[in-house]
């Protein structure tokens, strides 16, 4: 164990082996901070957080502090969960919740890059990489493996789905559905083929997926239409089974495809 002189560690905070904790860092009570765990200096890390095993936190993060909410009672137990291996980088910010018992959570083995916002009751999956200066509002959920580029802003209760690709600059209103990938006109210009390639679906598991994201998005189709037809193709598959489930869950809403394509183009249809 690593701990500088001056960082200032509550009473019965959990530190588990071989942890360095940078100077002039601060760990409030009643938190874990768990094995192998890296935390640079200038860190500071809210009440009721835990930080899972191999973590790193870079200078200047505030992890699990007050929420910026109107609502919030000062010490309303509300806990913040960083899942393992996750890396939160310079002046990443993440809150807890206004609401007792309620959770924030990053899962395992995530990227936060600098001065990314995670704001209260938001859920990041596992697997998720978020780019500089990109902003989830209060009670976004991220599912695994979703890659979302810098300078996005997320809208409070948007989801996005499982490998799912945002471009940069993007201002997200609705809900993004699993595999599918975002231009920067804001509009769904097809699947995530690379993203879908690089976390080992196969051949089938793509074409599939390729052609339930053209049905839905380029067929013309009202919603409904489009779920039953792909449900109909693919009655057992289970990728379609949740890509449909995300749809049909949806309260913003879906965001659009892009008008001008009437097929999804060959750049995103090309497989190897």
């Amino acid at each position: 164990m690593d701990i500088h002189p001056t960082a200032v560690i509550a009473p019965g905070v959990k530190i588990g082996k071989d942890v360095h904790i940078g100077p002039y860092s601060v760990i409030e009570p009643d938190c874990v901070i768990g094995d192998g765990c890296w935390i640079d200096s200038h860190v500071k890390i809210g009440r009721w957080t835990t930080v899972g095993e191999g973590s790193r936190i870079y200078f200047g993060a505030l992890v699990g502090d007050d929420p910026q909410d109107h609502r919030f009672v000062p010490d309303t137990f509300a806990p913040t969960v960083i899942g393992k291996r996750t890396t939160i980088r310079e002046y990443v910010t993440i809150h807890r919740s206004p609401f007792a018992g309620r959770l924030t959570s990053v899962g395992d083995d995530t990227l936060l890059m600098a001065f990314v916002h995670v704001g209260h009751d938001a859920r990041i999956g596992s697997r998720v990489t978020a780019a500089n200066q990109t902003a989830f509002s209060g009670h976004v959920i991220v599912e695994d493996g979703a890659v979302i580029s810098g300078y996005v802003l997320v809208h409070q209760f948007c989801r996005i789905g499982a490998l799912a690709m945002v471009g940069g600059r993007t201002i997200i209103r609705q809900d993004i559905p699993p595999y599918c990938m975002l231009a920067e006109n804001e509009c769904i210009c097809g699947p995530n083929v690379v993203g879908l390639r690089r976390a080992g679906f196969d051949n089938a598991r793509r074409f599939a997926i390729r052609k339930a994201v053209k049905t839905f998005f380029f067929r013309g189709l009202n919603s409904a239409n489009a779920l039953e037809e792909i449900l109909a193709e693919n009655p057992d598959n289970p990728d379609i089974g949740h890509f449909a489930e995300f749809i049909r869950a949806t309260e913003r809403g879906i965001m659009p495809g892009d008008p001008k394509l009437k097929s999804i183009g060959s750049a995103a249809d090309e497989e190897e």
